[in-house]
């Protein structure tokens, strides 16, 4: 797809102006895309969202600094290779000048790093009071998210709304002060949750609440990643945050506040569901379904994928995860059930109804 070049947004105050023309040079974004354009470079230097785009900014500075640091001692190291080099045999019987308490010499390498460190120490923590804990804008959406191993809950509280995996989110307008923010929770052990293009990484710790918001103003399909170590499937935890149009993502909403249908639902394949204690984990409104140590699949079929986004959700990969959930994700915590082939196939056709 064409990428589009757009103009910077103002910098902040505090960002020097060779920050800015650096910055200038990794700024960039695509064309306003559909909701279903997945985005799956993790690209920290194309930010699509104001928390990403403030630390892109500071992560430029510091690799400005940093070059221009390498620079100079590569310089002096050169320079000084090519002019203090041997020269001939006279070398070998002479000493050069020798300096001792060079006042000059001493300040020049104690007083310009003093002075790199206090301004980044002084940018970075700028930069973390702006985009860490939680906003009071009433406008803003607030999503929980909640780590389970090895799977995301993501609950709407304001529309008693609650699904698994699919994080979705409305776009904003850069130009407004209004976001999305995310309450992180666990229930088992630490997780990490990054979406580099959306906002920075944060910690998701049993027992504590951490906060974090993201600004999109591209919709699009964002993917992320568990950061934390949390058990054998931590590389297969990952995170899809689906930006959406506000018309799109209140049509979400609507879609996802219904209950299941009962009676265009399959008997035999919601029997099958419920006898062999599939509810006894998952949930499914509107049916003696009220499991809550596995996702909730009132309307599991309306998702993309399978496994906190280790396959896509099409007929073959949910065959093969009902068979044995294990081949798809060794290590997870749903067990082999046994099911005989019709089963899994009534099954199937049961879940593939819950839209």
């Amino acid at each position: 797809m064409k990428r589009n070049r757009t103009a910077k947004q103002s910098p902040k105050t505090w960002v020097p102006a060779i920050l800015v023309a650096a910055g200038c040079l990794g700024q960039r974004t695509e064309a306003w895309a559909d909701d279903n354009t997945v985005h799956s470079v993790q690209n920290i230097f194309a930010p699509v969202s104001g928390p990403a785009e403030t630390l892109n900014q500071i992560a430029i500075l510091v690799l400005v600094i940093c070059a221009a640091i390498f620079l100079v001692v590569a310089g002096l190291t050169v320079y000084a290779v090519v002019r203090y080099r041997r020269r001939g045999p006279q070398d070998d019987v002479s000493e050069p000048p020798q300096v001792y308490g060079s006042t000059a010499i001493e300040l020049a390498w104690t007083v310009p790093p003093v002075l790199i460190v206090v301004v980044l120490v002084l940018v970075t923590a700028r930069t973390i009071g702006e985009i860490r804990g939680p906003r009071t804008n009433a406008n803003d959406e607030r999503v929980e998210i909640i780590g389970h191993r090895y799977w995301w809950e993501v609950r709407y509280p304001k529309y008693g709304v609650t699904s698994a995996n699919e994080i979705h989110v409305p776009v904003n307008d850069r130009n407004v002060n209004e976001a999305t923010q995310l309450i992180l929770k666990s229930v088992d052990t630490n997780h990490g949750f990054w979406v580099p293009q959306l906002a920075g990484k944060s910690w998701v710790v049993p027992n504590h609440e951490n906060a974090m918001f993201v600004q999109p103003w591209e919709t699009g399909i964002y993917l992320g990643n568990c950061t934390v170590f949390c058990g054998d499937q931590h590389a297969n935890m990952l995170i899809r945050v689906m930006v959406d149009s506000k018309e799109n993502f209140q049509k979400w909403l609507d879609q996802q506040k219904q209950a299941s249908p009962p009676d265009s639902a399959p008997n035999e394949g919601k029997n099958q569901f419920l006898v062999n204690s599939c509810g006894s984990c998952h949930r499914v409104n509107g049916t003696a379904a009220n499991g809550v140590f596995g996702p909730d699949l009132t309307h599991f079929a309306s998702r993309q994928t399978l496994g906190s986004g280790v396959a896509p959700n099409d007929d073959d990969n949910l065959r093969s995860w009902l068979r044995d959930p294990q081949v798809l994700k060794p290590g997870c915590l749903m067990p082999n059930m046994k099911l005989s082939n019709p089963q899994v196939e009534q099954i199937l056709a049961y879940l593939k109804t819950l839209k």
